[in-house]
Protein backbone atom coordinates (compact mmCIF):
# COMPACT_ATOMS: atom_id res chain seq x y z
CA UNK A 1 0.00 0.00 0.00
CA UNK A 2 1.90 3.74 -0.91
CA UNK A 3 1.30 6.48 0.93
CA UNK A 4 -1.34 7.97 -1.66
CA UNK A 5 -3.94 5.03 -1.69
CA UNK A 6 -7.49 5.93 -1.40
CA UNK A 7 -8.41 6.64 1.90
CA UNK A 8 -12.23 4.68 2.74
CA UNK A 9 -14.49 5.01 5.66
CA UNK A 10 -16.36 1.83 6.30
CA UNK A 11 -19.23 2.12 8.52
CA UNK A 12 -21.20 -1.08 9.58
CA UNK A 13 -21.89 -2.54 13.13
CA UNK A 14 -21.84 -5.97 11.94
CA UNK A 15 -18.23 -7.30 12.55
CA UNK A 16 -18.27 -9.91 10.14
CA UNK A 17 -19.63 -7.76 7.66
CA UNK A 18 -16.95 -5.06 8.28
CA UNK A 19 -14.47 -7.27 8.49
CA UNK A 20 -14.59 -8.71 4.67
CA UNK A 21 -15.35 -5.24 3.51
CA UNK A 22 -12.48 -4.43 5.17
CA UNK A 23 -10.35 -7.30 3.88
CA UNK A 24 -11.65 -6.73 0.13
CA UNK A 25 -10.71 -3.33 -0.17
CA UNK A 26 -7.37 -3.42 1.37
CA UNK A 27 -6.81 -6.24 -0.79
CA UNK A 28 -7.50 -4.02 -3.50
CA UNK A 29 -4.87 -1.58 -2.55
CA UNK A 30 -7.57 0.62 -0.36
CA UNK A 31 -6.47 2.34 2.94
CA UNK A 32 -9.33 1.58 5.26
CA UNK A 33 -10.74 3.25 8.40
CA UNK A 34 -13.88 1.58 10.55
CA UNK A 35 -16.47 2.52 12.47
CA UNK A 36 -19.16 0.67 14.03
CA UNK A 37 -21.72 3.34 15.33
CA UNK A 38 -22.80 6.78 14.15
CA UNK A 39 -20.12 8.31 16.69
CA UNK A 40 -17.20 6.54 15.64
CA UNK A 41 -18.72 7.19 11.79
CA UNK A 42 -18.24 11.13 12.49
CA UNK A 43 -15.22 10.79 14.50
CA UNK A 44 -13.40 9.15 11.67
CA UNK A 45 -15.13 11.31 8.86
CA UNK A 46 -13.21 14.47 11.05
CA UNK A 47 -9.93 12.61 11.96
CA UNK A 48 -9.46 10.44 8.74
CA UNK A 49 -10.74 12.79 5.85
CA UNK A 50 -11.44 9.72 3.41
CA UNK A 51 -11.99 10.02 -0.36
CA UNK A 52 -15.72 7.77 0.31
CA UNK A 53 -17.87 6.34 2.94
CA UNK A 54 -19.26 3.49 3.14
CA UNK A 55 -22.03 3.91 5.35
CA UNK A 56 -24.67 1.38 6.75
CA UNK A 57 -28.31 2.68 7.24
CA UNK A 58 -29.34 0.34 10.57
CA UNK A 59 -27.15 1.85 13.06
CA UNK A 60 -27.64 1.34 16.84
CA UNK A 61 -27.07 5.42 17.98
CA UNK A 62 -27.59 7.35 14.82
CA UNK A 63 -29.06 6.69 11.63
CA UNK A 64 -26.97 6.75 8.27
CA UNK A 65 -29.60 9.16 6.62
CA UNK A 66 -28.74 11.21 9.34
CA UNK A 67 -25.18 10.99 9.36
CA UNK A 68 -25.12 11.65 5.75
CA UNK A 69 -27.31 14.71 5.95
CA UNK A 70 -24.04 15.98 8.51
CA UNK A 71 -21.95 15.08 6.47
CA UNK A 72 -22.87 17.00 3.28
CA UNK A 73 -23.51 20.24 5.46
CA UNK A 74 -20.13 20.55 4.26
CA UNK A 75 -18.25 17.73 2.33
CA UNK A 76 -19.29 16.41 -0.61
CA UNK A 77 -17.12 13.14 -0.14
CA UNK A 78 -18.53 10.43 -2.03
CA UNK A 79 -20.88 8.54 -0.06
CA UNK A 80 -22.24 4.58 -0.90
CA UNK A 81 -25.06 3.29 1.18
CA UNK A 82 -25.60 -0.42 2.23
CA UNK A 83 -29.02 -1.26 3.02
CA UNK A 84 -31.60 -4.08 3.48
CA UNK A 85 -34.30 -1.49 2.32
CA UNK A 86 -35.43 -2.62 -1.22
CA UNK A 87 -38.35 0.44 -2.19
CA UNK A 88 -37.89 2.64 -4.31
CA UNK A 89 -39.08 5.74 -2.38
CA UNK A 90 -36.20 4.80 0.28
CA UNK A 91 -33.89 4.49 -2.09
CA UNK A 92 -35.11 7.95 -3.75
CA UNK A 93 -34.78 9.47 0.05
CA UNK A 94 -31.31 8.38 0.13
CA UNK A 95 -29.99 9.96 -3.15
CA UNK A 96 -32.12 12.96 -1.72
CA UNK A 97 -29.74 13.53 1.54
CA UNK A 98 -26.89 13.37 -0.92
CA UNK A 99 -25.97 9.40 -1.22
CA UNK A 100 -24.14 8.65 -4.62
CA UNK A 101 -25.29 5.10 -4.81
CA UNK A 102 -26.82 2.32 -3.04
CA UNK A 103 -25.32 -1.42 -2.19
CA UNK A 104 -28.52 -3.82 -1.21
CA UNK A 105 -27.59 -6.49 1.34
CA UNK A 106 -27.03 -9.16 0.73
CA UNK A 107 -24.93 -7.74 -1.88
CA UNK A 108 -21.45 -9.93 -2.59
CA UNK A 109 -18.16 -8.19 -1.43
CA UNK A 110 -16.94 -8.28 -5.59
CA UNK A 111 -19.98 -6.31 -6.43
CA UNK A 112 -19.06 -3.42 -3.55
CA UNK A 113 -15.61 -3.39 -4.71
CA UNK A 114 -16.72 -2.74 -8.40
CA UNK A 115 -18.95 -0.27 -7.03
CA UNK A 116 -16.18 2.03 -5.11
CA UNK A 117 -14.27 1.98 -7.97
CA UNK A 118 -16.53 3.17 -10.08
CA UNK A 119 -17.70 5.88 -7.89
CA UNK A 120 -14.33 6.70 -7.30
CA UNK A 121 -13.80 7.18 -11.31
CA UNK A 122 -16.73 9.57 -11.50
CA UNK A 123 -15.68 11.93 -8.58
CA UNK A 124 -11.94 12.18 -10.19
CA UNK A 125 -11.18 15.80 -11.08
CA UNK A 126 -11.65 16.82 -14.98
CA UNK A 127 -8.47 17.14 -16.91
CA UNK A 128 -6.32 19.68 -16.29
CA UNK A 129 -6.23 20.88 -20.54
CA UNK A 130 -10.70 20.68 -19.94
CA UNK A 131 -10.33 22.97 -17.21
CA UNK A 132 -11.29 26.43 -17.24
CA UNK A 133 -14.09 29.31 -15.36
CA UNK A 134 -17.18 30.28 -17.09
CA UNK A 135 -19.71 33.07 -16.10
CA UNK A 136 -23.21 32.70 -17.01
CA UNK A 137 -26.00 35.71 -16.44
CA UNK A 138 -23.70 38.63 -15.78
CA UNK A 139 -21.86 36.81 -12.75
CA UNK A 140 -24.75 35.01 -10.98
CA UNK A 141 -23.11 31.00 -11.56
CA UNK A 142 -19.88 30.53 -12.07
CA UNK A 143 -18.24 27.45 -13.18
CA UNK A 144 -14.55 26.57 -12.65
CA UNK A 145 -13.56 23.42 -13.49
CA UNK A 146 -9.89 24.30 -12.80
CA UNK A 147 -10.35 24.74 -8.74
CA UNK A 148 -13.65 22.26 -9.23
CA UNK A 149 -15.74 25.09 -7.81
CA UNK A 150 -19.00 26.40 -8.61
CA UNK A 151 -20.51 29.62 -6.75
CA UNK A 152 -24.10 31.18 -7.02
CA UNK A 153 -23.98 35.01 -6.47
CA UNK A 154 -20.20 34.74 -5.51
CA UNK A 155 -21.06 32.17 -2.93
CA UNK A 156 -19.34 28.67 -2.94
CA UNK A 157 -21.84 25.60 -3.77
CA UNK A 158 -21.73 22.31 -2.18
CA UNK A 159 -22.46 19.90 -4.53
CA UNK A 160 -21.90 16.02 -4.22
CA UNK A 161 -19.47 14.68 -6.56
CA UNK A 162 -22.71 13.45 -9.34
CA UNK A 163 -24.55 16.53 -8.69
CA UNK A 164 -20.95 18.45 -10.14
CA UNK A 165 -20.95 16.22 -12.84
CA UNK A 166 -24.46 16.53 -14.35
CA UNK A 167 -24.20 20.18 -13.92
CA UNK A 168 -20.49 20.87 -15.55
CA UNK A 169 -21.69 18.66 -18.60
CA UNK A 170 -24.55 19.91 -19.31
CA UNK A 171 -23.23 23.56 -19.15
CA UNK A 172 -21.01 22.79 -21.36
CA UNK A 173 -23.87 22.24 -24.00
CA UNK A 174 -25.90 25.13 -23.17
CA UNK A 175 -29.53 24.86 -25.05
CA UNK A 176 -28.88 20.82 -25.72
CA UNK A 177 -32.15 19.16 -24.54
CA UNK A 178 -30.55 16.27 -22.72
CA UNK A 179 -32.40 13.10 -21.79
CA UNK A 180 -31.83 10.97 -18.36
CA UNK A 181 -29.80 8.14 -20.71
CA UNK A 182 -27.46 10.49 -21.89
CA UNK A 183 -27.40 12.49 -18.89
CA UNK A 184 -26.35 9.03 -17.09
CA UNK A 185 -23.75 7.77 -20.23
CA UNK A 186 -22.05 11.12 -20.75
CA UNK A 187 -22.16 12.52 -16.67
CA UNK A 188 -22.65 9.31 -14.61
CA UNK A 189 -20.57 6.76 -16.53
CA UNK A 190 -22.08 3.78 -18.11
CA UNK A 191 -21.20 1.56 -15.04
CA UNK A 192 -23.65 3.58 -13.19
CA UNK A 193 -26.25 1.31 -11.80
CA UNK A 194 -28.81 3.85 -10.99
CA UNK A 195 -32.17 4.32 -12.66
CA UNK A 196 -33.59 6.70 -14.60
CA UNK A 197 -35.28 8.85 -11.44
CA UNK A 198 -32.03 9.19 -9.89
CA UNK A 199 -31.20 11.85 -12.44
CA UNK A 200 -34.51 13.78 -11.22
CA UNK A 201 -33.50 13.96 -7.88
CA UNK A 202 -30.16 15.11 -8.33
CA UNK A 203 -31.53 17.89 -10.77
CA UNK A 204 -33.67 18.64 -8.07
CA UNK A 205 -31.04 18.87 -5.35
CA UNK A 206 -28.78 20.96 -7.53
CA UNK A 207 -31.68 23.26 -8.26
CA UNK A 208 -32.28 23.35 -4.53
CA UNK A 209 -28.78 24.69 -4.43
CA UNK A 210 -28.19 27.52 -7.72
CA UNK A 211 -31.84 28.52 -8.21
CA UNK A 212 -33.08 31.40 -7.21
CA UNK A 213 -36.74 29.98 -7.39
CA UNK A 214 -35.78 25.92 -7.66
CA UNK A 215 -40.30 25.49 -8.53
CA UNK A 216 -38.88 28.44 -11.59
CA UNK A 217 -35.43 27.15 -12.65
CA UNK A 218 -33.75 29.79 -14.94
CA UNK A 219 -30.99 27.43 -15.45
CA UNK A 220 -31.48 23.42 -15.19
CA UNK A 221 -35.10 23.90 -17.32
CA UNK A 222 -37.34 20.74 -17.78
CA UNK A 223 -38.15 19.60 -21.51
CA UNK A 224 -40.82 17.67 -21.58
CA UNK A 225 -41.42 14.62 -22.79
CA UNK A 226 -37.78 14.68 -23.23
CA UNK A 227 -35.73 15.94 -19.85
CA UNK A 228 -33.52 18.85 -19.05
CA UNK A 229 -30.93 21.25 -20.48
CA UNK A 230 -28.92 24.09 -19.15
CA UNK A 231 -30.77 27.35 -19.80
CA UNK A 232 -27.80 29.74 -18.58
CA UNK A 233 -26.61 32.73 -20.44
CA UNK A 234 -22.77 33.84 -21.22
Amino acid sequence: MTDFAKKILVVDDEAKISDVVKSYLEHAGYKVFTAVNGKEAMEGYNDFNPDLIILDLMLPDISGEEICKRIRKNSSVPIIMLTAKVADDEVITGLDIGADDYVLKPFSPRQLLARVAAVLRRTVREPVEDNRKVIFDNGDLAIDTFVHEIRKAGNIINLTPNEYRILVTMARYPKKAFTREELISMALGDDFEGFDRTVDTHIKNIRQKIEDDPKTPKYLVTVHGVGYRFAGEF
